[in-house]
């Protein structure tokens, strides 16, 4: 009982955590871009700008909400509850030591719930009852799906390497980072993760000038902030994962995160260096030159480890 306790106050201060820090990652966003363009960026809320995404959160949920004519109207307000949802469970599957939940399965616990994200973009798109949305929803899935599949292959030869699917067995195998060890999966898996978070340059369910914002057309005030702190969420999440599958080397401590805070400025040091792909380029990124090659590194490490 008192232990069921700790865990829940662990989580929920988790769940607090995650969403003051994707504040703080919208800032860190706006900053770093602000550099990259040579110029200063948000300082008037706060000293440095340092309120600014609690300005612009008090902003959003101000504004007026419209529900639509024709559509439906219950996917439509349920749909962002459930990608926020799914983003704060995620972080179930990062280790958390004394307290947190002991996933023997967490890596495919992870590879379900990430599965899962596609749904509420497609009945966001669905149940706007716009073309436009449609479009974009079903393009943002089709994206996702196809580097899920290459994520799942990289996962794969993890799992296999360490012969277990715990996340924490992951960290404490090695002495050297993943990311040396297997650096060619480890490239994959970022630039996988771009395509996941939908993230420039690949940022096509939600190119602004192009499609018009994608699946979120019709979503405004609240629904339309939902959404994006679950994308923000999603990319502080993959940032701390790729930190913990690659580039440690122990148990969870304040280094793995900082590491993490690394890889998330690396995510955004990508959007202001890096132009939109084509869809097209996108696809066959991932079908012809990401599958095959993940999927030969997952065989040759299956041989290395029968041979020895």
């Amino acid at each position: 009982m008192l232990e069921g306790l700790k865990s829940s106050i662990l989580y929920l201060s988790l769940v607090v955590v995650v969403l003051v820090s994707v504040a703080f990652v919208t800032l860190f966003e706006q900053k770093l871009l602000a550099g990259v363009q040579i110029r200063l960026g948000p300082n008037y809320v706060g000293y440095w700008g340092i309120f600014q995404p609690f300005a612009d959160a008090v902003k959003l949920f101000n504004k007026e909400y419209l529900l639509l004519r024709a559509g439906s109207v219950s996917v439509y307000l349920f749909s962002p509850v459930v990608s926020l949802s799914l983003s704060l469970v995620l972080w179930m599957s990062i280790p958390l030591g004394p307290g947190g939940v002991d996933f023997f399965f967490s890596l495919l616990f992870f590879m379900v719930i990430s599965g899962m994200g596609v749904y509420p973009v497609l009945s966001s798109g669905w149940s706007s009852n716009c073309k436009y949305s449609m479009l974009g929803s079903l393009r943002a899935v089709a994206q996702m799906v196809s580097y899920e599949v290459s994520l799942s292959v990289v996962l794969l030869s993890l799992v296999w390497t360490v012969k277990k699917f715990n996340s924490a067995d992951v960290m404490l195998e090695g002495v050297v980072w993943n990311m040396v060890l297997i650096f060619p999966l480890g490239l994959i898996w970022f630039v996988s993760s771009l395509a996941e978070t939908n993230r420039t340059p690949y940022d096509f369910s939600e190119g602004e000038s192009e499609l018009v914002s994608g699946f979120n057309t019709e979503y405004s005030a609240g629904g339309f902030t939902l959404i994006f702190m679950s994308e923000y969420a999603n990319i502080l999440f993959m940032s701390v994962l790729f930190s913990v599958l690659f580039m440690s080397s122990g148990l969870v401590s304040w280094m793995v995160i900082l590491k993490g805070v690394l890889v998330s400025g690396w995510f955004i040091w990508v959007r202001g260096t890096m132009p939109r792909y084509r869809y097209d380029k996108l696809m066959n990124l991932a079908w012809k030159s990401f599958l095959p090659i993940s999927l030969w590194m997952f065989g040759f490490y299956m041989l290395v480890n029968y041979s020895f």
